[in-house]
């Protein structure tokens, strides 16, 4: 309810505006932006980004902030267990941007960046091998570092530490 008599009123029990790019709560970590879009969101804001001179996928990668349900994120942004990383690049402006796409653990799936950004396919396999993001439309979504019959994603925080035996050549049993 405002007051016409008391305009500085209003000013102070007013939200404060979130800032946005693209539609997506933008947040600064030690001078870097970084967006925080939706899972719908995701490769159309790449897309725009990509048109903005954002050419270079330099990294994507998972996280599993099991312990950490309870963390704040971005404003209006609701934490959820797994979040997708991807920093961009735009070389020409010296310029780098942080995506931040939080990915529920009962449907831990993300459309894939491959025809955006081609580079995005060897990272977005590690993701998937490691903590089981599945990237829809992906060309080859397989596993990269664990063997093709491994059971379970090992960077998860629920997964069952164990014991892994190395054999060394030429060892003697």
């Amino acid at each position: 309810m405002s007051d016409p008599a008391n305009p500085e009123l209003d000013a102070a029990v007013a939200p404060p505006e979130i800032p946005t790019m693209h539609g997506c709560p933008v947040t600064d970590s030690l001078g870097q932006v970084v967006l925080h879009p939706s899972r719908e969101q995701y490769v159309d804001v790449v897309k725009a980004l990509a048109d903005e001179g954002y050419a270079m996928c330099i990294d994507l990668t998972g996280v599993d902030y099991l312990q950490h349900m309870g963390r704040s994120v971005g404003p209006g942004v609701s934490p959820e267990r797994f979040e997708v990383v991807v920093n961009l690049l735009d070389i020409t402006n010296r310029r780098r941007i942080r995506l931040r796409v939080q990915v529920p653990e009962t449907d831990p799936t993300l459309p894939t960046l491959f025809d955006l950004h081609p580079g995005s396919e060897a990272m977005e396999r590690e993701t998937f091998d490691m903590f089981g993001v599945v990237f829809d439309g992906h060309p080859d979504l397989s596993r990269i570092l664990m063997p093709e019959d491994w059971i379970g994603h090992p960077l998860r925080k629920d997964y069952e530490v164990g014991m892994i035996p190395v054999q060394f050549k030429e060892a003697h049993s």
